[in-house]
């Protein structure tokens, strides 16, 4: 129980929804992740007052010459490593979507199975958060393009470059778990 009001996951799984970790402790690092086939996002940051603070990012490219078998294990082994290297104690992703093309859709869904395997591995909490939600919180607008989402990452962790989009999205996803935590609701967040 002290692991988990500290912020701190067990390897026991929550018994119910209401079994959400409600505050994250300065320090702690939370891992965003954008899941595409090829192109994931993964960002990291460090709960901190008053903003949290830009660990590391990136993107997980994939040629559009590889299979999607390929493609798939490559996300799987770069966000496995991630976990080892950054050891964080929660990840947050983007919320699933409805696409009007069927087959873009189970590709992404399966883009977001590899990534959320890699890290449900370690035993930490995974949530979820609607883009429009992530977007709203971080622009004031819920149907923001990419380039204003950056921007504000940019600025919210004072990063010298603009982070790639997808980088950008991740952080984006990363920054609005830390503040929703703070609340001590996570209404956005939703653990899967």
């Amino acid at each position: 129980m002290k692991s988990r009001l500290g912020g701190r996951s067990s390897s026991q799984p929550s018994s119910s929804p209401e079994d959400v970790v409600l505050h994250y402790q300065p320090g702690d690092l939370v891992l965003g992740i954008d899941p595409s086939l090829r192109g994931t996002g993964w960002g990291v940051v460090r709960v901190a007052e008053p903003e949290p603070v830009h660990i590391g990012s990136g993107t997980i490219h994939c040629p559009a010459g590889w299979e999607r078998t390929r493609c798939l294990g490559e996300i799987g082994r770069i966000i496995a490593g991630l976990m080892v290297e950054f050891h964080p104690v929660a990840c947050v992703c983007e919320g699933l979507f409805f696409a009007q093309n069927l087959q873009t859709a189970l590709i992404m869904g399966e883009a977001r199975g590899a990534a959320l395997a890699a890290v449900a591995v370690s035993g930490i909490s995974i949530h979820e958060i609607a883009a429009r939600k992530v977007k709203q919180a971080i622009v004031g607008y819920g149907a923001a393009q990419k380039m204003a989402v950056a921007l504000m990452v940019q600025r919210r962790l004072s990063l010298d470059v603009l982070p790639t989009p997808d980088a950008a999205d991740a952080l984006a996803l990363a920054i609005v778990f830390v503040q929703e935590s703070r609340r001590s609701l996570l209404k956005s967040a939703r653990r899967i």
